[in-house]
């Protein structure tokens, strides 16, 4: 039975300018729902990442009806969960908690969030060769959605090589072997000249991070990039490949439509991912369209 009246929030660190409480309660408030979103900071509540579980159990008892999670405790929560969803499980990671029946599950709505949005903003790609930065949780996530929607080989490059490796040995066992390779920085320049695309899955072009994750000369028109990053929408790698006329995707429809899929696990309501859409332009400052 669905209910009117709801209580989530976010854990995790320096998450004060996340706009996941505005797209929650924007869409909420269109389908008059009482819904509020609230920020649980680590930095401000003073603990480390380790406290995750503490802070699920005091969510559960408080009476939450979920919460999502980002950095740093999306893989830390999983031992405090009562149960993983096959997503969430193939990943090792979680954003996504829903209170049931007093069981915390955990899911994994990044998967099926860049997956929707790069479906709606770069439909008819090459996905043939595909070279992705960042093997971190976003980096995981991302894999996974660019294997699910056909891709036909991945190549991992972080600046961790273990964790490259790590990731790529995972794609391997879910989507079957010489489906994900990993590599070093050195060889992103003969990589990316093979390639069809690029997804960037590293915190570089944030506000917080400014600056290009790759020389620019290694773009090349026949290239799309796809970005993750969504404060601010328009990255530097995207404005420059904007300019040399690549397709590109921007981090502003993963946002939205991993939303769009928490909200629905919480509410059992169906959001609209075009109003949500509209919202992140405005909240933003720029616009998500794709290109």
């Amino acid at each position: 039975m669905t209910k009117d009246s709801y209580l989530v929030g976010l854990i995790g660190s320096g998450i004060g300018p996340s706009l996941s409480p505005a797209l929650h309660e924007r869409e909420a408030d269109r389908q008059g729902l009482r819904y509020v979103y609230r920020l649980l900071d680590i930095d401000v509540l003073g603990v480390g990442p380790e406290a995750v579980g503490d802070l699920v159990r005091a969510a559960r008892d408080l009476g939450f009806d979920g919460l999502n999670i980002t950095h740093p405790c999306k893989q830390l929560v999983i031992g405090h969960l009562d149960a993983l969803s096959p997503q969430a499980e193939a990943l090792g990671a979680v954003n996504t908690v829903v209170f049931e029946g007093g069981r915390a599950v955990g899911h994994n709505t990044d998967v099926t969030g860049f997956a929707a949005s790069f479906a709606r903003g770069l439909p008819d790609v090459p996905l043939e060769r595909v070279v992705q930065l960042g093997a971190g949780g976003a980096g995981a996530a991302v894999a996974h959605a660019t294997l699910t929607l056909g891709a036909g080989r991945v190549t991992v490059v972080d600046a961790l090589p273990a964790r490259a490796a790590a990731l790529a040995g995972s794609l391997n066992h879910h989507f079957g072997d010489g489906r994900a390779d990993h590599a070093g920085a050195d060889r992103l320049p003969e990589l990316l000249a093979a390639a069809d695309g690029v997804v960037h899955a590293t915190p570089t072009g944030m506000a917080a991070h400014p600056g290009l994750p790759f020389p620019a000369e290694l773009l090349r028109p026949a290239l799309w990039v796809a970005e993750v990053v969504y404060r601010p929408l328009e990255t530097e790698l995207l404005r420059t490949a904007r300019a040399l006329g690549c397709a590109t995707l921007d981090g502003g429809g993963m946002a939205v439509f991993q939303a769009v899929d928490a909200f629905r696990l919480f509410t059992g309501r169906e959001p609209d991912s075009t109003r949500m859409l509209a919202d992140i332009a405005e909240l933003a400052g720029a616009v998500t369209a794709p290109n």
